[in-house]
This record gives C-alpha cells, structure tokens and sequence, in this order.
C-alpha cells in the first residue's frame, strides 16, 4: 500500500471527515424533519452515490481497482447492513442524548475485539481513557428518565456491529493490500443491493412516503446534495482507518455526543 501519509495530510483527512459529518447530521435531520424522507432509504442513496462517486474517480484515472473476490468483503457489507439497522433502530427507541452516548462505546468494543481476537496490545493510558467512557454511558443510561430496554438492546447490537465493522475496514485494507477507493469501490455496491433488499421490510418504496414517492425537484436536490457529502464522509472514514487505526476514529469523535442537545435544539429550530 505504500508509505503512509504525513500528519498534514491525516490533520487534514480529519477535519474534511469532521465538517462533512457535520454538514451531513444536520442536512440529514432535515430531510427527516422537514420532508419526512425515510431513513434506510436515504442511506441507500448515500451508498448508491458513493458507488457513483468512487465510478467518476476510476474513470477520471483517480485510482485503479484492484480485483477482488466478492466472498473477500462479504462480511464487510454484511456488517454495514447490520451496522445501519441496529443504529437506526436504537435512534428510534431511545432519547437523542443515550443514543449518541450509546456510541461512545465503539472505542471500548474495539479495543475489546482487537485485543482478544487480533492479539493487539493497547498502552495503559489508552485503557485508561476507557473507564470515564465507559462509566459515563453507563450513569446515563441508568438515570435516563426514558429509559428503554428494547432501544438498549438495539444500541447494544448497532455497537458490537459497529465496532466489527471498523475492524474489518483497517483490516481489510491491509490483508487485500488496496487502498480506500479500492475497498469501498467493491464494498458500497455490495452493501446498496443488500439495503435494497432490507428497505421493503421497513419503510415504503412507492408512494407517499417512500423512496420513489412524489418528491418535489428541492427535496430530490437535497437528497442529491446528501448523497455528495455522503460520499465524502465514507471515503474519509475509509482513509482515517487504513491510514492510522479503528481505535482513531471513534477516539476522535467521542467527544461529539456532547453536543447532542444543540444537535437536538437546531433540529426543532429548522423544523419550525
């Protein structure tokens, strides 16, 4: 895979990941919102449009695919699937507040995974840091005053996926020797067919309501302009975790749950 990049090049993955998540959370909350766009279907969109993207990128010569057998990322796919189920069916059980903090947990499940099944070793100062984590969602969950068990479970599952998921993405990458377009250029197809099999079962697909449904030309814009930073949020994500660790990226974003009351005020600002 070659040398790695230098740390103005990873400062700088960092921050365009960090300013595309952010215009995604609110873009996002949006489309829910304001136009009441279904969830699992406008990640469908995300992925279709990163397939699309990584498609302009080969045929501009930006990268080469490598060959891959479609068995290799299987488990990869699979894992995003189950990822997005589980994440968007604890945001629906539980209050905004438990269901970022329930993500904090990514970093403690992946040192956990690394740690027992990759045979990684992690300095004590990283275990450390895990405790406050790990104590914090704990004292949250148990004095939620909404607190559900069904959405627990939900947040229990969408972590343990997750936290593979993030896994298999670094490991992947250097197991297969590709780079990140390579990766997600065979995995982001994968990934939409098996979304477009899932979405039937929980949202509409014709109608009102539903992917295919009468939307406006401005909302079927935003739904583009979502799918643009979309692609732009995952091939960063790709790049962070091949070019540094999944231990990095959850480390870099623990503290955002923190916001997730002016997250929830802006939501109820634009809707009005």
């Amino acid at each position: 895979m070659g040398p790695g990049p230098g740390p103005g090049w990873l400062a700088a993955g960092l921050l365009v990941n960090l300013a595309a998540s952010i215009c995604i959370v609110f873009l996002n909350k949006w489309l829910y919102v304001r136009l009441g766009f279904p969830n699992l279907s406008l990640t469908l969109v995300h992925f279709a449009a990163t397939w699309l993207g990584l498609a302009l990128c080969q045929a501009l010569r930006v990268f080469a695919p490598k060959s891959l057998r479609p068995r290799q990322l299987l488990p990869l796919a699979l894992s995003f699937c189950g990822f997005v189920v589980f994440t968007n069916l604890s945001l629906q059980s539980n209050t905004i507040g438990t269901y970022q903090l329930a993500k904090a947990m990514t970093t403690p499940a992946i040192v956990a995974i690394q740690s027992l099944f990759y045979g990684k070793s992690f300095p004590l100062r990283i275990k450390l840091t895990l405790i406050p984590i790990t104590v914090g969602v704990f004292l949250n969950s148990y004095y939620d005053v909404k607190f559900n068990f069904l959405g627990m479970v939900f947040a229990t599952f969408g972590v343990l996926v997750t936290s593979l998921y993030q896994v298999w993405v670094g490991a992947k990458q250097h197991e297969l020797q590709v780079n990140s377009m390579q990766l997600l250029y065979y995995q982001a197809p994968m990934s939409s067919a098996m979304l477009l099999c899932i979405v039937p079962f929980f949202e509409p697909v014709f109608g009102e309501g539903g992917i295919f449904g009468p939307w406006t030309p401005s909302a079927v814009l935003m739904v583009l302009l979502s799918g643009i930073i979309a692609f732009m949020v995952n091939l960063s994500i790709y790049w962070i975790i091949g070019n540094t660790s999944p231990v990095t990226y959850p480390f870099y974003y623990w503290p955002l749950p923190l916001f997730s009351d002016e997250w929830q005020y802006s939501v109820k600002y634009i809707s009005q």
